[in-house]
């Protein structure tokens, strides 16, 4: 009827370093994103594509970051693991189906950025208002139907091994450690779906960046050269932080697998870059370091 989670229970002597740790890490996040949402909607100088885009991905940051962090400063504050089958379930689904958006509004960003550098002339028929909207819609709905069949599929399957999750939330690759009998199958539906939302939106995001770099080197100056190339070098590493870490961690077989890994690995797509996002996207950029300081200075 319950599941327990293991976490960081394998280092007693570090429980409020740690819990110190991700409180600090959670709220940096929140007043992040929070603020780009604020500044975002507020700012007229910001009404453009790409931030529209960035306060969706804002939004998501946060509803992300809060499926694991919460519960993973429940179970270290009061030291009780347990976690009842649905809430396992629950918190599995939306994990799954913000990761699924997010990994889709990467794409779309970068894609954005490729029209705006490569085709800049026709950026505003290519990415008009209408089309945004709709790609926003897109990268949120389209992973619920496909992320709920994948949770109802692995949570259908019986676990009389153990009860004991190996990880510091409820993820894939642990449960179904725990499931008797062969779950190739299920193995074979994590591959194919992670695929499709996640491979392909980052080779988009390769082929957009490729020729986003090709453009940037054709830049008369140095100076502009050397500043766009930082720019984007800074979004790509965490993109590739992202869609690396998540990659190594779903598409290895079930043998390779180790919790000591597997937790080291969820640890960088789960906490450290959504903490950096908000610096790399948008904290580094001048016209929302301007909104923000008119911000501050109206308050």
């Amino acid at each position: 009827m319950q599941f327990v989670l293991v976490g960081f229970s394998d280092f007693p002597n570090l429980q409020e370093f740690l819990f110190a740790v991700f409180f600090i890490v959670y709220i940096i996040i929140l007043i992040g994103n929070f603020l780009i949402i604020v500044v975002s909607s507020m700012d007229p100088a910001l009404k453009k594509p790409m931030y529209f885009f960035l306060a969706h991905f804002s939004s998501l940051e946060i509803c992300y970051v809060s499926v694991t962090i919460p519960r993973i400063l429940y179970n270290i504050e009061t030291q009780n693991r347990c976690i009842s089958v649905m809430s396992c379930a629950t918190q599995l689904c939306f994990f799954l189906i913000f990761g699924t958006t997010e990994s889709l509004l990467l794409a779309i960003m970068a894609y954005d950025r490729y029209v705006a550098i490569c085709n800049p002339l026709h950026y505003i028929l290519i990415i008009n208002p209408t089309k945004c909207t709709h790609l926003a819609v897109f990268s949120w709905l389209s992973g619920i139907p496909v992320q709920i069949g994948v949770t109802c599929q692995i949570f259908s399957l019986h676990f009389c091994s153990s009860n004991k999750i190996d990880h510091f939330f409820c993820d894939v690759t642990p449960i179904l450690k725990l499931a008797c009998g062969d779950t190739s199958v299920n193995e074979l539906s994590v591959y194919v779906v992670v695929t499709v939302v996640a491979e392909l939106p980052f080779i988009l995001v390769l082929a957009s960046y490729s020729k986003i770099m090709v453009t940037l080197l054709r830049l008369p100056t140095a100076k502009g050269r050397a500043k766009a190339f930082s720019t984007c070098s800074s979004h790509l590493m965490v993109v590739i932080l992202f869609y690396g870490s998540g990659t190594v961690t779903y598409m290895r077989p079930k043998s390779m697998h180790s919790p000591g890994t597997d937790k080291l690995l969820s640890l960088f797509y789960t906490t450290v870059t959504p903490m950096f996002n908000p610096l790399i996207y948008s904290l580094r950029n001048k016209e929302v370091i301007a909104a923000l300081k008119m911000l501050f200075l109206k308050s």
